[in-house]
C-alpha cells in the first residue's frame, strides 16, 4: 500500500460569517475556494495537468454553494481543464472527510496527486435563510422535517444538544466558559505570534487588492466577568414550535431522554463563531513524490468514520478518536497534540475527560470559539493547524477529530515526515 503524503496545507483567513459584516461577505464562495488552491500552487509549482481530482468539503450546497465547487472553483483557480472535481457533504465533517477520501485514493494506487478541502461562507447561508424566511418557508434544523425519521431518531438543535450533555455530564456553565476563555487567550498568543502565518493566504479581489489577510474573529479582550454575562443562546429555540403537532427540540431530546431536565448553559462565547473561509491540502502519493522529487511535510497513518447518538448528536469525536488509534495500533499516548472541534466548550471538554487528554496538548492554539467555523472547510484548517504546530514543536503525531450533524464524526492521524 503506497504512502499518502501530505505536501502542503493552506487556509484564508476566517471572516466573520455575517452579510454585509465580514469582509469577505461579499465574494463568491468558488473565490475563497479558488484562492487555496491557487496559492497551492503558486507555493509549490507543480503542473495542474497532474492533478488526478479535486475533493471538496461543503455543507449547504445550495445557492451560490452549489454546482460542485471543487470542480468550478479549480477552473476558477486556472488550474488545466483536465482537473476533474467532486463536492461532498459529511456536515461539519466535510473538509476533514475530503482530506481522509483523497488518502484513501492515494494509499490505495488509484490516483497520483490530490487537491482537497473545504469551503463554506455562513454569510450566505444565513443571508439565504433570512430570504427563506420572509418567503415563508420553514427549514427549522437537520432531520426535522421528516417526521417518519423523527419518530426513529430524533433530532434537536445543535445547541440544546450541547446544553442537553453538558446538563446529563455534569460539566457547569462556568467550567465551559473557562474553558472558551482559555480558547480566546490561546488564539491571541497564536496571532501574536505568528503560529498561522504559514498557512494564512490572503484573499484578494479581482483587481489584486487585499479583501483580508487575517482572522476577523477572536476576541482577545474577552474576560471571565464578559463571559458570564452573557445570556444563554437557545433557551428560546428550545421551546419553539416547530410543527402542528406541537414538537420543540426540547421534545426531541426528552423522546429519547425523558428524565434529563436541559439546563441552558451555552452562549455566544461558548459556542464556535459563524464565519467565511476556505482551506486546502496537496497531497501526493510516494511514486508521484519520487518522481517530481516534492517534499511530503507528514504522511498519513490512519483515519477512521464514526456513527453515534442522533438525538444528542454532538458526541461521536470520542468514539472516533478510539477507533482511528485502534486502526492505527497506536494509544493516546503516541499522541502528541490533538485538534477537536470547539463547535460548543462541552464538546472538548467532554472528550478531554472521557480520554483524560492532557489539556496542554489540545486545541493549543484555541479553537473555533476563538477563530470561528466555516463548517465545511474547517477540518481541512485544523489538519494544517496541527501540522504547523508539529512542525514549529518538533513533535511527530496528531489526531483531528470533529463532531457532525446526524450524530457524527469522521477522525484523522498524521505524523510528520
Amino acid at each position: 500500500m503506497s504512502e499518502a503524503y501530505i505536501i502542503d496545507s493552506v487556509r484564508t483567513p476566517r471572516g466573520i460569517g455575517k452579510p454585509g459584516k465580514g469582509a469577505l461577505s461579499q465574494m463568491h464562495p468558488q473565490h475563497l475556494a479558488a484562492a487555496v488552491m491557487k496559492a497551492l500552487h503558486d507555493r509549490n509549482g507543480f503542473n495542474t495537468a497532474d492533478v488526478d481530482d479535486v475533493i471538496w468539503g461543503t455543507s449547504a450546497q445550495k445557492g451560490l454553494q452549489g454546482g460542485d465547487m471543487g470542480r468550478m472553483a479549480a477552473l476558477d483557480a486556472g488550474y488545466d481543464i483536465r482537473v476533474s472535481g467532486v463536492t461532498l457533504d459529511r456536515f461539519c465533517g466535510s473538509g476533514l472527510t475530503a482530506v481522509n477520501l483523497a488518502a484513501a485514493q492515494l494509499m490505495s494506487g488509484m490516483e497520483d496527486l490530490l487537491v482537497a478541502g473545504g469551503t463554506e461562507m455562513m454569510s450566505h447561508i444565513t443571508a439565504q435563510g433570512m430570504a427563506e424566511r420572509e418567503a415563508g418557508l420553514k427549514n427549522p434544523g437537520i432531520g426535522t422535517g421528516n417526521a417518519r425519521l423523527q419518530k426513529k431518531h430524533p433530532q434537536s438543535n445543535q445547541g440544546l444538544c450541547a446544553d442537553a450533555i453538558a446538563t446529563m455530564e455534569g460539566i457547569t456553565r462556568e467550567e465551559l466558559d473557562a474553558f472558551s476563555l482559555e480558547s480566546q487567550r490561546r488564539a491571541a498568543h497564536a496571532i501574536e505570534n505568528g503560529y498561522f502565518d504559514q498557512s494564512i493566504v490572503p484573499v484578494v479581489d479581482d483587481e489584486g487588492k487585499v479583501v483580508l489577510a487575517k482572522d476577523e474573529h477572536p476576541r482577545p479582550g474577552t474576560t471571565a466577568e464578559g463571559l458570564a454575562a452573557l445570556e444563554p443562546s437557545f433557551a428560546a429555540l428550545a421551546d419553539m414550535p416547530l410543527d402542528k403537532e406541537g414538537n420543540t427540540f426540547r421534545k426531541y431530546i426528552n423522546q429519547r431522554y425523558p428524565d434529563v431536565d436541559i439546563k441552558n448553559f451555552h452562549h455566544a462565547g461558548s459556542s464556535s463563531g459563524v464565519v467565511d473561509g476556505a482551506a486546502a491540502l496537496l497531497m501526493a502519493s510516494e511514486s508521484y513524490v519520487q518522481k517530481h522529487g516534492l517534499k511530503p511535510r507528514a504522511r498519513i497513518i490512519a483515519t477512521a468514520n464514526m456513527g453515534d447518538d442522533p438525538t444528542l448528536m454532538l458526541n461521536a469525536p470520542v468514539p472516533a478518536a478510539k477507533k482511528v488509534l485502534a486502526k492505527a495500533g497506536l494509544t493516546k499516548d503516541d499522541i502528541d497534540l490533538w485538534e477537536v472541534n470547539e463547535a460548543f466548550a462541552v464538546v472538548v471538554e467532554k472528550f478531554i475527560r472521557d480520554l483524560d487528554i492532557d489539556r496542554d496538548k489540545i486545541n493549543v492554539n484555541g479553537g473555533a470559539i476563538a477563530l470561528g467555523h466555516p463548517i465545511g472547510a474547517t477540518g481541512a484548517v485544523l489538519i494544517g493547524t496541527v501540522l504547523d504546530e508539529l512542525e514549529r514543536r518538533n513533535l511527530k503525531r496528531g489526531l483531528i477529530t470533529m463532531c457532525a450533524a446526524g450524530g457524527m464524526a469522521p477522525a484523522i492521524i498524521i505524523e510528520r515526515v
